[in-house]
């Protein structure tokens, strides 16, 4: 498995695509009016106590109020209000929490109205953007992350991440973190700690305390509401939370970034410092790594899929719906079950790649193609679970129904990705058409399946305009379908087509269907 980052910066908007054996399987932006990111900690004050929702609504300088869940409050909320009560007086200097008088935590099935109060100072934490209608989602349980652990204020616990199998490992890491965590302090124990020495976790540590520090200094003249503590940049954050032995490519096209990140990558692992590069090249960097293809290809409402198959993606206000379809595939050596197999199987790993890439959320149900093999459904639903296994976003998969139903929730905590694919027809009709690319895709999958069935010969006929684009230039696209089918397409150029129609002769000039 090799991992790459590609990273796109323009004026106001830095885009990271994120490749996985050269297909794109993760795409973020960074706009620089988005103050509202997953992470960011803000001072700010409670606009009203709503018992019947067990909830507060708290103005975070967003259009509409955060909301802020009893059970976000966390146990440590009288402490977290007695603390931030005393540091805004501006007396205290040390704003560790060895010599702090702790109160007793509340009660988890309690009511808001005992907790908080109208007008009340809070510190919470954004952990869900805002998204459609609603205002972001809080929580006053802070935690700041760092690359092997994160720091949890208020709290004593030492927490290990899941991941980690090794009794042995965990029991390792557990004892060193309690040996370096000063008083009053919480820690989670991240995945990528496995294996490092009590010096790389405790700088990282002590890097997190003195976020913390810098955090509790911003308080005392800081207006309600205000950002505190934001989340660091996004190729930062993204480096933090899933670089790996596995990536052997981090390309930047802008000089700035790229010295940013080169110094990142240098902090958190020297030996890979090398694959930092900076892209100066004049075609595009998205252009020379293909993203711009595959978003072409890859969003909007079909996405197609190898072998003919091909999957529909709807949303409702509700859920989102995925619809498997085999195509116009033709088996004759393989019965409907074992077709049914394969395409399943190919569906599931593309649609785990579409739920990262667009960052989908919520419920989401798949209608794969019904089998009636308990051992075929139980390979499907295992195969779907190890293709999201590297998804960050916290997700449950149930068991295909017999109906060849599987249901998926999965973590949402920042607006869908959605890029539109259609273009304006040229035509001038004021329609709108699929995007060109998309139309070579197709002709690229029809003519795999041709090629199959042995056809001596084979016309294609199209517009002038993709005519044009498939066989000029070096190496043309019909060059490449020579060197790996050894068979050459005549391509015919018809005025009279659409820009999007084409269709495919024999050597009898008769239509392939």
């Amino acid at each position: 498995m090799d991992k790459e980052l590609i990273i796109r910066s323009s004026s106001d908007v830095v885009d990271f695509a994120l490749l996985k054996d050269g297909k794109l399987i993760e795409l973020h932006k960074e706009e620089e009016d988005n103050n509202f990111s997953v992470g960011d900690v803000f001072i700010a004050k409670i606009r009203k106590v709503v018992p019947g929702l067990n909830a507060a609504f708290v103005n975070v300088g967003y259009e509409k109020d955060a909301f802020l869940h009893y059970h976000d409050l966390g146990p440590q909320i009288p402490s977290l209000l007695k603390f931030i009560k005393r540091v805004s007086t501006g007396k205290p200097t040390d704003f560790l929490l060895k010599n702090f008088q702790f109160e007793k935590d509340i009660d988890k099935n309690g009511s808001i109205s005992n907790a908080l109060k109208a007008n009340q100072s809070i510190l919470v934490q954004i952990v869900k953007e805002p998204i459609s209608t609603k205002g972001p989602r809080l929580s006053s349980e802070l935690s700041i992350a760092g690359r092997y652990i994160v720091l949890v204020p208020f709290s004593d616990r030492i927490s290990i991440s899941q991941k980690i199998e090794s009794k042995e490992e965990k029991d390792r890491l557990k004892r060193l973190v309690k040996s370096i965590t000063p008083k009053g302090f919480g820690v989670i124990i991240r995945t990528v700690a496995e294996g490092k020495k009590v010096a790389e976790l405790d700088s990282d540590l002590q890097n997190l305390l003195n976020r913390w520090t810098a955090m509790c200094k911003k308080i005392h003249k800081a207006h309600h509401p205000s950002k505190v503590l934001g989340e660091m940049n996004k190729a930062s954050s993204i480096l933090r939370d899933i670089f790996n032995d596995s990536f052997s490519n981090i390309v930047v096209d802008d000089e700035a970034l790229y010295g940013q990140v080169k110094d990142y990558v240098h902090q958190i692992a020297p030996k890979k410092e090398s694959i930092v590069k900076h892209h100066s090249n004049g075609v595009p960097v998205f252009e020379k790594y293909g993203i711009e293809r595959q978003i072409k290809t890859s969003f909007g409402r079909t996405v197609s899929m190898a072998k003919g198959a091909y999957i529909v993606i709807e949303h409702t206000e509700a859920l989102h719906v995925i619809d498997v379809n085999s195509g116009n595939r033709s088996n004759k050596e393989k019965n409907q079950e074992d077709t049914a197999l394969e395409v399943n199987l190919i569906s599931a790993t593309e649609i785990a790649r579409q739920l990262r890439l667009r960052d989908m959320g919520g419920i989401i149900v798949v209608d794969f193609i019904d089998m009636s093999n308990a051992a075929n459904r139980k390979k499907l639903y295992d195969h779907l679970r190890n293709e999201m296994s590297d998804d960050k976003a916290k997700h449950k998969i149930l068991p295909p129904s017999k109906f060849g139903l599987v249901q998926i929730t999965r973590q949402r905590v920042r607006p869908e990705r959605n890029i539109e694919t259609k273009e304006e027809n040229p035509n001038g009709s004021g329609d709108e058409i699929e995007a060109p690319i998309k139309v070579v895709n197709r002709i690229n999958q029809d003519l795999e399946r041709i090629f199959k069935k042995d056809y001596k010969k084979v016309t294609l006929n199209t517009h002038p305009f993709i005519a044009a684009f498939l066989t000029k230039g070096f190496p043309s696209v019909r060059s490449k379908w020579f060197l790996e089918h050894k068979k050459w397409v005549k391509i015919q150029p018809r005025d009279a087509y659409t820009y999007l129609e084409y269709h495919f002769f024999d050597k009898d000039g008769k239509e392939i269907k």
